[in-house]
């Protein structure tokens, strides 16, 4: 006998329950194919067409996409399945067991973003596909706390989704239709050490870098300049040096020194082009100075984002959330979606300030509107009008 959709507050318990970790820190990383594997039963009782993805490469991890209707164009709701690592003793509450207290769902994913497949599975139940004109799709990726291995690999598949998309990441309600890139790169320099009491003997890895470090923060300065784009409050480029390790004791010429920057990336921009000239800068010195030299990506970078402001999806959430579509600095999965074709829009009811934190919640006022919201787009994408 087909089991039932369960009612929305059990599938938020049986969502927070799961384990569903990932890493970039084999200790704490976990497979996603149990949360998987309750979506995809939530999903066929539904109706949905389940497809259950294995990320190539990536033992454990899978993305799942489930299918309502056919045809083509379409909607597609999607979020990631996985959060962050946590320290259950600076909880107030369990995080793996959903808590209603103080007007609020506490634990871990309730904001960012398990809670979202609840919502979304809620706002279609009772759809059949002979309701639909264009299909409804609810799609859940692996590892966007990591690594985006489950987004990467569906943009390296080039693989037809829907023509619109949200995830929905915390953003207060809000629409957001771009962000920034992220990347961090690694600088090393290699010298040669030699004793302290004269410069002969060896050929300072750390001298080099300062030399580096400034004109990194002169390249900082061409970027702000260069660069700009007002929808965000930082309307330009930043650059950030975080990091430097050298040397080993002050009566040693510095044999090797690594430095870490972070750079956030407008939309526009590209980030392979970007890593080319910090390589060329760097390399100029280098060799001036007669270094060994690298530059080197600490993660793959995630690219920025921009959906254009008369996307109909754009316009479409804008009308329903009373708000003008914003921008924001933090990362999404969205870059990858709008390669395959997807206008993407990340809209949520959590709030950024909740996520990666203890006693991690969701507001209860924010579940209705979000799920009027949700059903206005399944009618207005999915739907003869």
């Amino acid at each position: 006998m087909m089991k039932k959709v369960p009612s929305l507050a059990e599938m938020l318990q049986h969502l927070i329950a799961t384990m569903s970790v990932s890493s970039v820190n084999p200790a704490f990383d976990n497979s996603n194919l149990p949360l998987i594997d309750l979506l995809a039963e939530w999903l066929t009782a539904a109706g949905f067409r389940i497809e259950i993805l294995p990320i190539p490469n990536h033992t454990g991890k899978f993305n799942l996409l489930g299918t309502l209707g056919s045809g083509t164009g379409g909607l597609v709701l999607a979020g990631h399945t996985d959060t962050v690592p946590f320290d259950a003793a600076r909880w107030t509450y369990d995080p793996l067991i959903l808590t209603k207290a103080n007007e609020r769902y506490y634990g871990l994913g309730t904001a960012d973003m398990k809670s979202f497949f609840a919502l979304a599975l809620e706002a279609a139940r009772g759809l059949t596909a002979t309701d639909l004109t264009a299909p409804l799709m609810i799609l859940a990726t692996a590892d966007e706390e990591s690594a985006m291995h489950g987004a990467r690999a569906l943009a390296e598949s080039g693989r037809s989704f829907g023509r619109y998309a949200l995830i929905g990441e915390p953003t207060n309600l809000r629409p957001v239709r771009l962000h920034k890139g992220v990347m961090g790169e690694v600088v090393r320099l290699i010298g040669r050490s030699g004793h302290a009491s004269d410069p002969r003997f060896g050929n300072s890895a750390l001298d080099g870098m300062n030399t580096v470090m400034t004109a990194l923060l002169k390249w900082r300065e061409e970027l702000q300049q260069t660069y700009r784009h007002p929808a965000f409050p930082v309307p330009y480029p930043t650059l950030n040096l975080g990091y430097i390790q050298g040397g080993d004791n002050p009566n040693r010429i510095c044999g090797e020194c690594e430095l870490h920057v972070d750079l956030r990336v407008l939309p526009g921009l590209d980030p392979a082009e970007l890593r080319s000239e910090l390589a060329r800068r760097v390399s100029a010195i280098a060799e001036v100075r007669g270094l060994q030299w690298s530059v080197e990506p600490l993660f793959a970078p995630i690219p920025p984002a921009e959906t254009p402001a008369d996307s109909a999806i754009v316009c479409a959430c804008e009308v329903l959330s009373g708000h003008a579509a914003e921008a924001v600095s933090f990362g999404t999965e969205a870059p990858f979606f709008n390669q395959l074709g997807m206008d993407t829009v990340i809209f949520g009811p959590g709030d950024i300030a909740q996520a990666h934190q203890p006693d991690e919640y969701l507001a209860l006022e924010r579940i209705p509107p979000m799920l009027d919201i949700l059903r206005g787009l399944i009618k207005q994408f999915c739907c003869s009008v």
